[in-house]
């Protein structure tokens, strides 16, 4: 190999971001002798002594410095890692990153800080940032950015490795890493699309309008003066402070993720008992854009107030409600220069976690909130008791953040874009974790281990979110198999068999593997799968993981039996006996319903009109086929949204002015906050079609939903 000593480096595919060796250049030590130090002494004048000790205060600790050569082509890439966020995480990502770019463009949070190496690397063109860490991590390295004052700011991309992530998830990186290869990560950050986030102040002063002996009780000053996500007083700061002060006392008890969410749940209830923070609307004054807003405080008695910046909160709800369903305010943008001022009682907090939204009270670009005694509060994550006090919120500016983008392919075989077939037909093979872990190199191994499903027959730009509801429905059909002596669709003709296909359900956990890496598979994150493509994953067979599955006997096909095929509605064939249950349910005919459900027919299949079946019976109003359907069929038939007018079956029923039929589908846990394509909640939808009664029985069913025992650990 020594011919090739003199061949340059290219540095690999991922040169464009990878720091050049040519690029990093060593520091002379100072000489120590005293004759060369006398020497120096003579020649320098004391303008060049103060310049020096400059130089060296600068590059202290650093045996080299960097001198960039400009390129339009490159964008390097400073990587910044926490260990202490994720578990063990964020030391194996540490140790990927030194080995996919180079070590002197890979920093350590928990050796140093970021503001050394920032401004290692101020006069770099193009500079593009990972902050690797929970979105603490992120709020360190922009608040460091304002002090350094670069210009241009480089942009911001994320790694969740925290608990929360919101910020990752508005910027499309997801709740959490789980193992995708750095090479891809490497790739989506040069590649993401470069966008803004605004930054907020927090000026705290004390309150004008109380003596000084009653400011006395709680912390002068936040503990944090900018904040990029949320600022919130009331209940949920109270739980966060005493996790943390609980966890400041006793750090030997908080030593897992379980444990801590265990506590979380604990404090939440206790203070939900004690009702801590039933007073908070008596306590406050809030004033945005100078519109008075305490008299509503007052009215709904808010007991926590949230200043939201971005989408996401408390670790993914969506605080604000769905993008469609405004109203008589602008969609929630994290670039806009405004601020959502939100209120929540204690069950609107509850309803978060099932679909929910808070009262939206303001979109403003300013704030002065006064409180009359201490009151808990968060910023970011970081809470405090602060006493009484006047706090102005107000834009501070905005950062540059990297977000991802939706990619159509990663692969050197897949990246022509005029090469995407129209029709995929692809292999679904599940894996367990056991043979997961245990193959974990070997994809060989692991592909052999692997137990088919069945075929997807599907659209070239399939995405996996799509994906997976075919998954789903491929899963529905081969549990109907298994039940009993079926006749069903197959590849190339239908056919009967008793009963010999022990195929176990997919748990509700499972997720896709990314077999296309050279080294081995790789978990997707459920949340970001609206971001990938199924060709990006895989060529012909896509494989997933269901942690929760069982290693028994083979729960596949047995050998020989030819593959069940699930195909994309818009052109799927339609089986006499799918379109014989069809027909049963517009009829209202009970009896054919469950003779050709028996005979192999599909519960999830859609008429012409692009309804379910389930929206077609609750159309007709027949409540003993809605109950068959209920009982039979999939969950997801619930809340499933008609493609031409976002209705679900609840909307339809409540159009109907049919009680009976809304009071199966509540009991079977229908959701009564999704809107339709007009914002319209089923409540509202009864009130239109004139039946106030069931109207206010659907609103109350909603608060029994929220509040309810049945629901009691959704509201802790």
């Amino acid at each position: 190999m020594l011919h090739h000593i003199e061949e340059p480096c290219s540095l690999g595919a991922h040169a464009a971001v990878i720091v050049p060796p040519t690029w990093i250049i060593k520091v002379k030590k100072p000489q120590n002798s005293l004759k060369a130090s006398n020497r120096k002494k003579k020649r320098t004048s004391l303008k060049r002594k103060a310049s020096k000790r400059g130089t060296e205060h600068e590059n202290k600790g650093r045996p080299f410095v960097i001198k960039p050569i400009s390129s339009p082509l490159m964008k390097p890439l400073l990587v910044f890692v926490n260990p202490k966020s994720g578990g063990n995480q964020g030391t194996k990502v540490l140790q990927m990153f030194m080995w996919y770019l180079n070590p002197r463009q890979v920093f350590d949070l928990s050796q140093e800080g970021p503001k050394d190496a920032l401004e290692l690397y101020r006069k770099v063109p193009n500079l593009r940032i990972l902050a690797c860490g929970g979105d603490g991590t992120v709020g360190w390295i922009l608040s460091i950015l304002d002090e350094l004052q670069l210009s241009p700011q480089p942009p911001v991309g994320v790694l969740p490795l925290g608990t929360g992530n919101d910020l990752a998830r508005t910027l499309n990186w997801g709740g959490g890493y789980t193992d995708e290869p750095v090479s891809k990560i490497l790739c989506q950050v040069e590649d993401g699309t470069i966008v803004q986030l605004d930054r907020w102040n927090l000026h705290v002063e004390r309150n004008p309008d109380l003596p000084p002996e009653e400011l006395e009780d709680g912390v002068c000053k936040l503990p944090l003066n900018v904040f990029n996500n949320y600022f919130s007083l009331g209940f949920d700061a109270h739980v966060t402070l005493e996790f943390h002060e609980s966890r400041e006392a006793n750090p030997e008890k908080f030593n897992s993720r379980f444990r801590n969410k265990m506590f979380y749940a604990g404090a939440a209830f206790s203070d939900f008992l004690q009702r801590s923070s039933r007073d908070l609307s008596k306590h406050v004054k809030v004033v945005c854009d100078g519109t008075d807003l305490t008299p509503k405080i007052q009215e709904l008695k808010f007991q926590c107030i949230v200043f939201l910046n971005i989408p996401r909160y408390c670790a993914g709800t969506m605080p604000w409600g769905n993008p469609g369903d405004h109203h008589d305010f602008e969609p929630q943008r994290h670039d806009d220069g405004y601020i959502e001022v939100i209120g929540f009682t204690m069950a609107s907090l509850a309803a978060l976690q099932v679909g929910g939204h808070g009262e939206r009270l303001h979109q403003c670009r300013e704030v002065v909130l006064l409180t009359y005694k201490p009151i808990p509060m968060q910023v970011d994550g970081e809470p405090c008791r602060l006493a009484p006090a006047m706090i102005r919120i107000s834009l501070r500016n905005q950062a540059n953040m990297v977000q991802k983008s939706k990619r159509r392919t990663s692969m050197p075989l897949l990246n022509d874009p005029q090469s995407v077939p129209d029709r995929l037909r692809i292999r679904v093979n599940k894996i367990s974790l056991q043979d997961y872990e245990g193959f974990h190199y070997d994809k060989e191994k692991l592909r052999e281990a692997s137990i088919p499903l069945g075929i997807l027959v599907v659209r070239g730009d399939c995405d996996l979110e799509t994906c997976r509801m075919y998954i789903d429905r491929l899963q529905e059909d081969l549990q109907s198999v298994s039940s009993g002596s079926q006749r069903v669709h197959y590849q190339d003709h239908e056919t009967s068999f008793p009963r010999a296909l022990s195929a176990q359900r997919l748990s509700p956990r499972w997720c896709f593997l990314d077999a296309t890496s050279a080294d081995r598979f790789y978990r997707i994150d459920r949340s970001q799968e609206h971001l990938h493509f199924v060709m990006e994953i895989s060529q012909d067979e896509i494989f997933i993981l269901d942690p929760d599955m069982v290693l028994s006997q083979q729960a596949g096909t047995p050998p020989g039996m030819p593959d069940l095929v699930v195909e994309q509605a818009s052109g799927s064939p339609v089986s006499s006996e799918d379109h014989a249950i069809l027909q049963a349910v517009i009829a209202g005919d009970l009896m054919k319903l469950i003779e050709s459900y028996k005979n192999g027919g599909s519960l999830l299949i859609q008429g012409p009109d692009h309804c379910s079946l389930l929206h077609h019976a609750a159309k007709t109003g027949n409540g003993e086929i809605v109950k068959y359907i209920l009982d039979h069929g999939p969950s997801e038939l619930l809340d499933m949204a008609d493609s031409e007018t976002g209705e679900t079956a609840l909307h339809k029923a409540a159009c109907q002015r049919n009680r009976a039929v809304c009071q199966l589908l509540v009991d079977a846990g229908a959701s009564l906050r999704k809107t339709d394509s007009k914002g319209k909640t089923p409540q509202e939808r009864a009130q239109q079609a004139g039946d106030p009664d069931l109207a206010a029985y659907l609103e109350s069913r909603q608060n029994y939903k929220i509040i309810g025992h049945e629901d009691l650990e959704t509201a802790v």
